[in-house]
Protein backbone atom coordinates (compact mmCIF):
# COMPACT_ATOMS: atom_id res chain seq x y z
CA UNK A 1 0.00 0.00 0.00
CA UNK A 2 1.02 3.65 -0.24
CA UNK A 3 0.55 6.71 1.92
CA UNK A 4 1.20 9.90 0.99
CA UNK A 5 0.32 13.58 1.94
CA UNK A 6 -1.59 16.11 -1.14
CA UNK A 7 -2.51 19.65 -1.39
CA UNK A 8 -3.70 21.63 -3.88
CA UNK A 9 -0.65 24.32 -3.74
CA UNK A 10 1.83 21.90 -3.42
CA UNK A 11 0.87 18.37 -5.07
CA UNK A 12 2.61 15.45 -3.68
CA UNK A 13 4.31 16.69 0.00
CA UNK A 14 7.76 16.52 -0.85
CA UNK A 15 11.17 18.80 0.50
CA UNK A 16 11.72 22.05 -1.65
CA UNK A 17 15.60 20.11 -3.07
CA UNK A 18 13.29 17.24 -3.63
CA UNK A 19 15.28 14.67 -1.79
CA UNK A 20 13.04 14.01 1.30
CA UNK A 21 8.83 12.38 0.45
CA UNK A 22 6.58 12.40 2.75
CA UNK A 23 5.53 8.68 1.03
CA UNK A 24 5.50 5.90 2.83
CA UNK A 25 5.19 2.10 0.68
CA UNK A 26 4.09 -0.20 3.24
CA UNK A 27 3.88 -4.00 2.66
CA UNK A 28 0.70 -5.25 4.36
CA UNK A 29 0.64 -8.57 5.50
CA UNK A 30 1.42 -10.39 8.73
CA UNK A 31 4.56 -11.80 6.94
CA UNK A 32 5.38 -8.89 5.94
CA UNK A 33 5.32 -5.47 7.57
CA UNK A 34 2.49 -6.00 9.68
CA UNK A 35 -0.37 -3.56 9.25
CA UNK A 36 -0.72 0.28 8.76
CA UNK A 37 -1.79 0.67 12.42
CA UNK A 38 -2.42 3.75 14.44
CA UNK A 39 1.10 3.88 15.34
CA UNK A 40 2.25 3.97 11.85
CA UNK A 41 -0.33 6.72 10.89
CA UNK A 42 1.16 8.82 13.63
CA UNK A 43 4.65 8.50 12.25
CA UNK A 44 3.46 8.96 9.07
CA UNK A 45 2.24 12.32 10.36
CA UNK A 46 5.69 12.82 12.52
CA UNK A 47 7.23 12.48 8.54
CA UNK A 48 5.23 14.97 7.03
CA UNK A 49 5.40 17.51 9.93
CA UNK A 50 9.17 17.75 9.76
CA UNK A 51 9.31 18.38 6.08
CA UNK A 52 7.07 20.97 6.47
CA UNK A 53 8.79 22.67 9.54
CA UNK A 54 11.76 22.85 7.53
CA UNK A 55 10.46 23.89 4.25
CA UNK A 56 7.21 25.40 4.56
CA UNK A 57 7.38 27.11 7.77
CA UNK A 58 5.65 30.41 6.22
CA UNK A 59 1.84 28.55 6.29
CA UNK A 60 -0.74 27.89 8.92
CA UNK A 61 -0.91 24.14 7.70
CA UNK A 62 -4.07 21.82 8.00
CA UNK A 63 -3.88 17.93 7.98
CA UNK A 64 -7.33 16.42 6.85
CA UNK A 65 -7.72 12.78 7.33
CA UNK A 66 -10.69 10.69 6.65
CA UNK A 67 -12.77 9.11 9.07
CA UNK A 68 -11.37 5.89 9.46
CA UNK A 69 -10.79 4.54 13.19
CA UNK A 70 -6.76 3.81 12.73
CA UNK A 71 -7.00 7.43 12.46
CA UNK A 72 -9.57 8.08 15.51
CA UNK A 73 -8.11 6.19 17.86
CA UNK A 74 -7.28 7.78 21.10
CA UNK A 75 -4.91 7.16 24.20
CA UNK A 76 -5.03 3.45 25.60
CA UNK A 77 -5.87 4.55 28.98
CA UNK A 78 -8.81 8.11 27.30
CA UNK A 79 -11.64 8.64 29.35
CA UNK A 80 -14.66 6.53 28.10
CA UNK A 81 -17.28 5.12 30.03
CA UNK A 82 -17.48 2.28 28.27
CA UNK A 83 -17.29 -0.67 30.68
CA UNK A 84 -17.03 1.56 33.55
CA UNK A 85 -18.56 -0.15 36.82
CA UNK A 86 -20.71 1.76 38.47
CA UNK A 87 -19.53 0.91 42.19
CA UNK A 88 -15.70 0.78 43.53
CA UNK A 89 -13.75 -2.52 42.21
CA UNK A 90 -10.18 -3.11 41.07
CA UNK A 91 -10.72 -2.20 37.68
CA UNK A 92 -9.06 -0.61 34.93
CA UNK A 93 -8.62 -0.90 30.75
CA UNK A 94 -7.10 -3.20 28.43
CA UNK A 95 -3.87 -1.54 26.57
CA UNK A 96 -0.87 -2.92 24.63
CA UNK A 97 2.30 -3.92 26.86
CA UNK A 98 4.85 -1.51 24.85
CA UNK A 99 9.03 -1.37 25.19
CA UNK A 100 11.42 1.47 25.64
CA UNK A 101 10.66 2.92 22.28
CA UNK A 102 6.80 2.96 22.30
CA UNK A 103 6.10 -0.20 20.46
CA UNK A 104 3.53 -2.77 21.08
CA UNK A 105 5.22 -6.07 22.62
CA UNK A 106 4.19 -9.42 20.89
CA UNK A 107 3.95 -12.61 22.65
CA UNK A 108 5.46 -16.24 21.22
CA UNK A 109 2.12 -17.34 19.55
CA UNK A 110 2.47 -13.84 17.63
CA UNK A 111 -0.60 -11.67 19.44
CA UNK A 112 0.06 -8.76 21.18
CA UNK A 113 0.67 -8.98 24.68
CA UNK A 114 -2.12 -7.07 27.01
CA UNK A 115 -2.44 -5.36 30.73
CA UNK A 116 -4.66 -3.67 32.50
CA UNK A 117 -3.79 -0.06 33.27
CA UNK A 118 -5.82 2.88 34.92
CA UNK A 119 -7.86 5.04 33.32
CA UNK A 120 -6.84 8.77 33.04
CA UNK A 121 -8.51 10.90 35.73
CA UNK A 122 -11.36 13.37 34.82
CA UNK A 123 -11.41 17.16 35.11
CA UNK A 124 -14.25 18.61 36.25
CA UNK A 125 -14.93 22.70 36.66
CA UNK A 126 -11.79 22.96 35.56
CA UNK A 127 -9.96 20.98 38.06
CA UNK A 128 -8.16 17.17 38.33
CA UNK A 129 -10.65 14.65 39.32
CA UNK A 130 -9.25 11.94 40.30
CA UNK A 131 -11.05 8.33 39.52
CA UNK A 132 -9.22 5.57 41.89
CA UNK A 133 -8.92 6.59 45.87
CA UNK A 134 -5.77 7.89 47.07
CA UNK A 135 -3.33 6.42 49.65
CA UNK A 136 -4.61 6.29 52.87
CA UNK A 137 -8.02 5.60 51.50
CA UNK A 138 -9.80 2.56 52.90
CA UNK A 139 -9.60 1.40 49.68
CA UNK A 140 -6.50 2.99 48.17
CA UNK A 141 -5.91 2.15 44.60
CA UNK A 142 -9.43 1.12 43.27
CA UNK A 143 -11.63 2.76 41.05
CA UNK A 144 -14.34 4.66 42.99
CA UNK A 145 -16.98 3.82 40.40
CA UNK A 146 -19.62 5.69 38.33
CA UNK A 147 -21.77 6.78 41.01
CA UNK A 148 -18.90 8.01 43.17
CA UNK A 149 -17.60 10.08 40.57
CA UNK A 150 -20.91 11.41 39.22
CA UNK A 151 -21.78 12.43 43.04
CA UNK A 152 -18.86 14.41 43.30
CA UNK A 153 -19.82 16.36 40.02
CA UNK A 154 -23.36 16.84 41.98
CA UNK A 155 -25.66 13.94 40.66
CA UNK A 156 -27.34 12.13 42.23
CA UNK A 157 -27.72 8.52 40.72
CA UNK A 158 -28.81 6.22 44.13
CA UNK A 159 -31.66 5.19 41.91
CA UNK A 160 -30.12 4.75 38.48
CA UNK A 161 -28.85 1.71 36.74
CA UNK A 162 -24.91 1.64 35.40
CA UNK A 163 -26.88 1.95 32.08
CA UNK A 164 -29.95 1.21 30.14
CA UNK A 165 -30.32 -2.29 28.24
CA UNK A 166 -28.26 -2.94 25.46
CA UNK A 167 -27.41 0.87 25.68
CA UNK A 168 -30.15 1.78 23.87
CA UNK A 169 -31.34 4.73 25.69
CA UNK A 170 -34.87 6.73 25.09
CA UNK A 171 -33.64 9.37 22.48
CA UNK A 172 -32.91 12.83 23.19
CA UNK A 173 -32.36 11.95 27.13
CA UNK A 174 -28.98 12.61 28.50
CA UNK A 175 -29.81 11.53 32.70
CA UNK A 176 -31.47 7.87 31.86
CA UNK A 177 -28.05 6.16 33.31
CA UNK A 178 -24.78 6.52 35.07
CA UNK A 179 -23.10 5.76 31.84
CA UNK A 180 -24.73 8.38 29.45
CA UNK A 181 -24.77 11.34 31.54
CA UNK A 182 -20.96 10.48 31.69
CA UNK A 183 -20.77 10.59 28.04
CA UNK A 184 -22.00 14.27 28.27
CA UNK A 185 -19.77 15.26 30.08
CA UNK A 186 -17.52 18.11 28.77
CA UNK A 187 -14.42 15.99 29.62
CA UNK A 188 -15.29 12.80 28.41
CA UNK A 189 -16.74 14.18 25.37
CA UNK A 190 -13.77 16.02 23.87
CA UNK A 191 -11.15 13.79 24.24
CA UNK A 192 -8.49 14.02 22.07
CA UNK A 193 -7.64 11.05 19.18
CA UNK A 194 -3.33 10.53 19.22
CA UNK A 195 -3.34 12.13 15.88
CA UNK A 196 -4.78 15.40 17.28
CA UNK A 197 -2.62 15.45 20.36
CA UNK A 198 0.69 14.82 18.06
CA UNK A 199 0.02 17.42 15.65
CA UNK A 200 -1.42 19.79 18.20
CA UNK A 201 1.90 19.61 19.91
CA UNK A 202 3.75 20.81 16.90
CA UNK A 203 1.53 23.11 16.00
CA UNK A 204 -0.89 21.64 13.11
CA UNK A 205 -4.56 21.35 12.88
CA UNK A 206 -6.44 18.36 12.28
CA UNK A 207 -9.23 18.08 10.36
CA UNK A 208 -11.74 14.82 10.18
CA UNK A 209 -13.81 14.41 7.01
CA UNK A 210 -17.36 13.62 7.94
CA UNK A 211 -18.61 9.78 7.59
CA UNK A 212 -19.32 8.57 3.98
CA UNK A 213 -18.91 6.85 1.88
CA UNK A 214 -14.68 6.04 1.11
CA UNK A 215 -15.08 6.60 -2.46
CA UNK A 216 -16.14 10.29 -1.96
CA UNK A 217 -13.16 11.29 -0.04
CA UNK A 218 -10.33 13.47 -1.94
CA UNK A 219 -7.65 10.87 -1.81
CA UNK A 220 -10.08 7.92 -2.82
CA UNK A 221 -10.57 9.65 -6.19
CA UNK A 222 -6.65 10.38 -6.15
CA UNK A 223 -5.43 7.43 -6.00
CA UNK A 224 -8.51 6.01 -7.96
CA UNK A 225 -7.37 8.60 -10.69
CA UNK A 226 -4.06 7.53 -10.48
CA UNK A 227 -4.78 3.74 -11.25
CA UNK A 228 -6.89 4.88 -13.80
CA UNK A 229 -4.46 6.83 -15.62
CA UNK A 230 -1.63 3.76 -15.34
CA UNK A 231 -3.85 1.10 -16.52
CA UNK A 232 -4.40 3.92 -19.83
CA UNK A 233 -0.59 4.60 -20.08
CA UNK A 234 0.02 0.52 -19.97
CA UNK A 235 -2.82 -0.26 -22.30
CA UNK A 236 -0.74 2.27 -24.90
CA UNK A 237 2.41 1.15 -24.07
CA UNK A 238 1.23 -2.56 -24.99
CA UNK A 239 -0.16 -1.36 -28.86
CA UNK A 240 -3.54 -0.21 -27.78
CA UNK A 241 -5.34 2.68 -29.47
CA UNK A 242 -7.27 4.66 -27.69
CA UNK A 243 -10.52 2.77 -28.20
CA UNK A 244 -9.14 -0.18 -27.32
CA UNK A 245 -7.21 1.52 -24.35
CA UNK A 246 -10.78 1.99 -22.65
CA UNK A 247 -12.18 -1.51 -23.39
CA UNK A 248 -9.19 -2.71 -21.38
CA UNK A 249 -9.52 -0.49 -19.04
CA UNK A 250 -13.32 -1.07 -18.16
CA UNK A 251 -12.23 -4.45 -17.87
CA UNK A 252 -9.80 -4.71 -15.59
CA UNK A 253 -10.41 -1.43 -13.67
CA UNK A 254 -9.14 -2.21 -9.64
CA UNK A 255 -5.82 -3.14 -12.05
CA UNK A 256 -2.58 -1.02 -11.87
CA UNK A 257 -1.63 -2.92 -14.76
CA UNK A 258 -3.06 -4.70 -17.64
CA UNK A 259 -2.13 -8.87 -18.98
CA UNK A 260 0.83 -8.84 -21.19
CA UNK A 261 -1.83 -10.90 -23.69
CA UNK A 262 -4.29 -7.55 -23.78
CA UNK A 263 -4.03 -7.31 -27.44
CA UNK A 264 -4.87 -10.92 -27.99
CA UNK A 265 -7.87 -10.58 -25.49
CA UNK A 266 -9.40 -7.43 -27.30
CA UNK A 267 -8.81 -9.36 -30.62
CA UNK A 268 -11.16 -12.41 -29.40
CA UNK A 269 -13.52 -10.44 -27.05
CA UNK A 270 -14.47 -8.49 -30.87
CA UNK A 271 -14.25 -11.74 -32.83
CA UNK A 272 -16.89 -13.76 -31.00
Amino acid sequence: MVADFVSADYGWLRSRDGNQSARVLFRAGKGRDGYFTNDEILQHAEKAMTILEKDYPEDDHVFVFDNATTHLKRADDALSARNMPKTCKNWGVSAPVRDATGKQTHGGDGKILMQKVCIANGVFNGAPQEFYFPEGHTNTGLFKGMAKILEERGFDVSKKKAQCKDFNCPRGSTSCCCRRILYNQPDFVNVESNLERVCRLKGFKVLFLPKFHCELSFIEQCWGFAIRSRRFMDAYYKGLNGKQAAWAAKQYRGHRVLPSAIMSEFESAHLN
